[in-house]
């Protein structure tokens, strides 16, 4: 097909009709990484801004899915609508958010969990859940009743999507997709079958 709008608009246009209609975490989305052995790995995350240059999510970067994301610099990402009968995939680069955006974004989070993010030593093991409570109660003394800065290892990264599928349920299994593919600085639009 021809060169077509932006997916984002139609993205912004499907998101903001889940957000009425999802009862829960409508920016939730399955977030696929592969590891440096090459074995895939998924988790649902919660995307936190998007606009034309693509998808944002924040994480912590000594996490699994962080050091996946850094090595890797490629990943997928899932939103599936099940009120709507809806689903958006994306793939694509992977490139980490400026000091200014994670920095604007950690400040707009409550207390409780920017508290979390300098307590947890993310997807790492655990010896107990007391040593959890502990490391919360030590970074609530350190902070006191102050401002509670960025951990440096704690910021976002951004999906910036090759291709983006739009799928909606058909009756009889015949669902409509619709694929976007970037093509230099536009997008073309393909049908796939069901």
């Amino acid at each position: 097909m021809a060169d077509q709008a932006n997916p984002f608009e139609l993205f912004s246009q499907w998101f903001a009709e889940a957000a009425a209609a999802e009862p829960n975490d409508p920016n939730a989305m399955a977030l696929a990484t592969v590891d440096g052995g090459g074995m895939p790995n998924v988790r649902i995350v919660l995307l936190k801004a998007y606009d034309t240059r693509g998808f944002v999510f924040y994480t912590n970067y000594e996490s699994a899915k962080g050091r996946e994301l850094t090595q890797s610099r490629k990943a997928a990402l899932d939103f599936y609508w099940k009120s709507l009968g809806r689903q958006v995939r994306a793939r694509g680069d992977i490139t980490t958010v400026s000091a200014a955006e994670a920095d604007a974004y950690f400040a707009t989070r409550s207390r409780g969990s920017q508290i979390g993010a300098w307590a947890s030593k993310q997807s790492r093991p655990l010896a107990s859940r007391q040593e959890l409570t502990k490391a919360v109660a030590d970074v609530a003394a350190k902070f006191g009743s102050g401002p509670i800065p960025r951990p440096e290892y704690w910021s976002g990264f951004r999906l910036n999507p090759h291709e983006i599928e739009f799928w909606s349920s058909g009756e009889f299994r015949l669902h409509l997709r619709r694929v976007f593919t970037r093509a230099g600085d536009g997008w073309t639009e393909t049908l796939l079958y069901p």
